[in-house]
């Protein structure tokens, strides 16, 4: 398998495994959609984090693939691709991409997906598809725009340049970076103490702001609030108030 699922403390990592760039080619998109939605139905995986391996995370799309597509193929073929990435994005779970080396492309599409991204100090991630005279169309001028804004998305998309991980860092795309050696053990750190919160609050979290960046803010609110109020018939509700009457603040024990 081009994709698989791991799973360990409540952690649920999606490891791509494609020598030797991790190139995302239609199975391996199709994979990473099946696997997302596992991930989404597990109620043993309550956080993910998304893995390359020790020297790449994903160096884009399979070129030799897409070359010999025609319009007609493409536009059958780029709804599924689209939608392979959004079911990473949807995952209703705290999601951390940990990114070594090249995230190009679909790679570094892929890492948008995420709610958090850590970044080995070698890596290297862009946008490069406007030097193949085309976009990105994996979500790449929507996710990025919103995440590090539309003037500097801009320069990204239209020179198709590089950025290593200290400018990655200053431009907010990349949240953390860290020594190569250490980017999966922190991610999977990161993702574990999660794992361990109320799983139906951090899902009302995430979808609350994610869908909230998506509408005006009365619209939003009205999200907050509902959510808000109806987390008070959750037994993690009752679980965190009552430890933090009887034993003070941080020492609740979710289920």
């Amino acid at each position: 398998m081009t994709v698989n699922l791991e799973v360990a403390d409540g952690v649920g990592t999606i490891r791509l495994d494609r020598p030797p760039m991790n190139a995302l080619d239609i199975a391996t998109q199709d994979r990473l959609r099946e696997l997302a939605e596992e991930a989404t139905r597990r109620d043993d995986v309550r956080a993910v984090v998304i893995w390359g391996g020790e020297k790449v995370f994903a160096a884009g799309a399979d070129i030799k693939e897409m070359q010999v597509m025609d319009h007609a193929a493409m536009v059958v073929r780029s709804k599924a691709l689209q939608d392979s990435f959004t079911a990473v994005a949807r995952i209703p779970k705290p999601v951390v991409a940990a990114i070594t080396g090249y995230a190009l492309g679909g790679g570094c599409e892929l890492a948008l997906c995420a709610d958090f991204r850590i970044a080995a100090d070698n890596a290297k991630l862009g946008q490069p598809e406007i030097l193949l005279g085309l976009i990105p169309g994996a979500g790449g001028t929507q996710r990025l725009a919103r995440l590090v804004g539309p003037s500097k998305a801009k320069d990204l998309i239209f020179t198709g340049r590089q950025v290593k991980a200290d400018e990655a860092l200053t431009l907010g795309l990349v949240d953390r970076v860290v020594p190569a050696a250490e980017v999966h053990e922190q991610a999977h750190a990161w993702a574990a103490r999660l794992a361990a919160g109320p799983a139906l609050a951090l899902r009302a979290a995430k979808e609350s702001v994610d869908a909230g960046l998506e509408t005006d803010i009365d619209t939003g609110l009205t999200i907050e609030r509902n959510w808000f109020a109806g987390l008070f018939a959750t037994e993690d509700r009752e679980t965190g108030m009552r430890s933090f009457v009887e034993e003070g603040p941080g020492k609740a024990k979710f289920r």
